[in-house]
């Protein structure tokens, strides 16, 4: 039985990536939708030209009234939502797939958006579809590292993670939905109780393997709400940044002019950072990385901790957050089922089939070591 699989924003920066690993899936028919007809057109025509599974478009609005009928229409088992910014989205492309009995999973990296998604459970399980929001490198990937190891802990006390990008700029809804907090408060968890710190402030250099030392600083996800529920953590903390350290910098500037109300607005700063960023591209060393430190007891009741690092060498980055929906798809092509109902894509893939789902060993390294 062949699977049909609707991305949304198919001509898009992630959209681009899903739609090109999955195209050559055997057992699947890929659908590209998005509201530009020429673009989705190109897409479609672009994605016939590779030689691999069927491949047909659909032009429309994910959150008009269309929607449901077209996926019962198009006759759709599973929807990939990359359209971002998540950032204030409503939950509808998530609502009409329910509607029309279709399971569903999407790219949020939004705290709000991923922890809402819960609002959706019983209606997705009245309606016996899987809808999984924070296919992306957080929650998903972030917990199927921790995942790997949890067995070595009897206790879990602190993790700190983050992300470090190369210096090519990611798309433009990317970046308005990563600076819409940019100089508002964000909770983190500090022993144990809520810790507000400044979106895009509390600047730190961090040395990461391989790509030397980095700019990081204060960033809102998902993992911030999931993490102490699901091990325990009392402390939690997560900070990004750019290859470049300029953009760090600028990054910090803008969320201090928000935060003393000489910007009302980051949206269009967000714009012009976006289209600075493209110009010093070349200066950077195409490495990125997600980092996870680990911090708690071991199996004897000692101090243990664990410092992992995955890192994505050439510009390879955008495929670690792309293929977490992959993974999703491949292990239902596998046969194996995901229980019905709403909830954060965390524990949903091992970091088996995450990497799996990649398949770029020459230009993903992971490294995790242990240390009293």
């Amino acid at each position: 039985m062949t699977l049909r699989v609707l991305v949304v924003g198919g001509y898009g920066n992630f959209g681009s990536i899903i739609c090109r690993y999955l195209i050559h899936r055997r057992g699947l028919h890929l659908v590209v939708s998005g509201r530009d007809p020429a673009r989705l057109e190109a897409k479609v025509q672009a994605l016939r030209a590779e030689g691999g599974q069927p491949c047909e478009g659909w032009c429309g609005d994910a959150m008009g009234e269309e929607w449901a009928p077209a996926l019962k229409r198009l006759q759709i088992d599973w929807v990939i939502h990359t359209g971002g910014p998540f950032q204030g989205q409503s939950h509808a492309v998530a609502r009409g797939c329910i509607e029309a009995g279709v399971n569903y999973c999407d790219l949020a990296d939004c705290r709000q958006f991923v922890a809402g998604i819960a609002a959706l459970d019983a209606q997705a399980r009245a309606a016996g579809v899987v809808v999984l929001s924070g296919c992306s490198s957080v929650p998903t990937l972030s917990t199927a590292i921790i995942d790997e190891h949890r067995q070595r802990f009897s206790r879990i006390e602190r993790i700190e993670h983050g992300i470090s990008s190369s210096a090519k700029m990611p798309g433009l809804s990317t970046i308005l939905g990563v600076l819409a907090y940019a100089g508002r408060p964000i909770l983190q968890l500090k022993d144990g109780r809520p810790h507000p710190v400044i979106g895009w402030q509390g600047l730190t250099l961090r040395k990461l393997p391989r790509l030397g030392t980095r700019l990081v600083a204060n960033v809102d996800v998902p993992d911030l709400d999931l993490f102490a529920a699901r091990y325990g953590a009392h402390t939690l903390s997560f900070k990004a940044g750019a290859g470049l350290k300029v953009a760090g910098l600028a990054n910090a500037l803008l969320a201090q002019a928000v935060k003393l109300g000489l910007v009302r607005d980051p949206a269009p700063w967000a714009t012009r950072l976006h289209r600075c960023g493209t110009w010093f591209e070349w200066l950077g060393d195409g490495l990125s990385a997600m980092y996870v430190d680990v911090h708690g007891l071991g199996q004897d009741g000692q101090p243990l901790s664990m410092r992992a690092q995955l890192t994505a060498a050439n510009d390879h980055g955008p495929e670690i957050p792309s293929c977490a929906a992959v993974a999703v798809i491949l292990k239902v092509l596998d046969g194996q089922p995901l229980l019905p109902g709403a909830r954060a894509c965390a524990g949903e893939v091992s970091l088996e089939q995450y990497l799996q789902a990649i398949d770029d060993p020459a230009n993903l390294q992971m490294q995790v070591e242990f240390s009293r």
